[in-house]
């Protein structure tokens, strides 16, 4: 039986970690989300439609590595969710009896060091 896992401070079941984050794109997106970054950013960069991206999104975001972040103006003028990846690093142990995941919170002050580097 798969156990239980901490990310960024909440309590995640194993077997829906190892999910999201095995899922098409998952890797990806939690790449480009360095910074906040809208679906439709995603979509167009990673280039996958964008039901596929909200999808991974979800699934990222129940497993704790992904959070929304605020709202942003889009080009368009609307307003959209923009997303930021809760972790820098995620390590799969297989020894034991069961998966675990040790995973590296990503800090605030990195957050706010790569924000002034995007700027």
């Amino acid at each position: 039986m798969l156990s239980t896992d901490t990310v960024d401070g909440s309590t995640v079941p194993t077997a829906t970690l190892l999910s999201a984050l095995g899922g098409k794109y998952s890797a990806e997106i939690l790449n480009e989300t360095r910074t906040p970054t809208s679906a439709q950013e995603l979509s167009a960069r990673i280039e996958i439609p964008i039901a596929t991206c909200y999808r991974r999104i979800e699934e990222l975001e129940e497993a704790g590595l992904l959070r929304c972040e605020g709202r942003q103006l889009s080009e368009e003028g609307r307003r959209t969710n923009v997303y930021r990846r809760t972790v820098d690093t995620v390590t799969f142990d297989f020894t034991g009896h069961a998966p675990s995941i040790e995973s590296k919170k990503r800090s605030e002050a990195k957050n706010q060091l790569q924000d002034q580097l995007d700027e």
